[in-house]
């Protein structure tokens, strides 16, 4: 048998291919629990209290945390998430679901609130920024496309009397989607104004009447 001279070579680069293979088993990475550990780490000494601004902003409940995935979630979940929500969602203490739609176009082109430099989310008016999604009033030409066009709200939905019996139903749906959007569309865009205290009762009452009334610019 004769002596291959190249076989101590191929040996030592199949050596070397090992090692390699080796290392880069060695290099894979932290694991995923590793990587959570590290992300929290980094969040929490990333990010201080400032004014009303805290950091309690950064935990997410369960529909958020099922949310935040990139994927959406399963079935069930969703219904979960919207079942919960549902229960967040409280009538008016007063009764009353429509307030002012001129005070709620006002609230609908305000952007400002919930900023460290408020004194108090209590005394500082947050605005609903509704013209950053949707189309509301027709005289408006500047409008986000993010949500559908709630032009004709009302009138598309035959409210010709926000009092009447025969349009109850739709009533408390609006109200239930301004205060939570989830209860409808687990992970929606929209924000939860009233569930996560972002507009309060009568501000939220001003928008229904915004979207509702028979007079709003809205259903012009």
């Amino acid at each position: 048998m004769k002596f291959d001279k190249s076989f101590p070579a191929r040996l030592a680069g199949l050596g070397a291919v090992a090692l390699l293979v080796a290392g880069c088993a060695s290099l894979s990475g932290p694991s995923p629990a590793e990587l959570d550990a590290q992300f929290k780490a980094m969040m929490q000494s990333s990010f201080r209290d400032q004014g009303i601004a805290k950091v309690d902003r950064l935990q997410q409940d369960e529909g958020q945390a099922a949310c935040s995935t990139g994927t959406a979630p399963d079935e069930a979940t969703a219904r979960r998430i919207e079942a919960q929500s549902l229960t967040t969602v409280k009538a008016p203490s007063d009764g009353k679901y429509l307030g002012d739609w001129k005070e709620g176009e006002k609230l609908a082109q305000n952007g400002r609130g919930m900023t460290w430099t408020d004194k108090s989310a209590e005394s500082s008016a947050n605005g609903g920024n509704c013209y950053n999604c949707h189309q509301i009033s027709k005289q408006e030409i500047s409008f986000g496309t993010i949500g559908p066009s709630l032009y004709n709200y009302g009138k598309l939905r035959g409210v010709t009397d926000p009092a009447s019996p025969a349009v109850k139903a739709m009533v408390e749906y609006t109200w239930g989607k301004l205060n939570n959007a989830w209860a409808y569309n687990a992970c929606s865009n929209m924000p939860r104004f009233g569930h996560k205290g972002l507009l309060n009762e009568k501000q939220l009452q001003h928008l229904m009447a915004l979207l509702l009334d028979p007079k709003s610019a809205v259903n012009q």
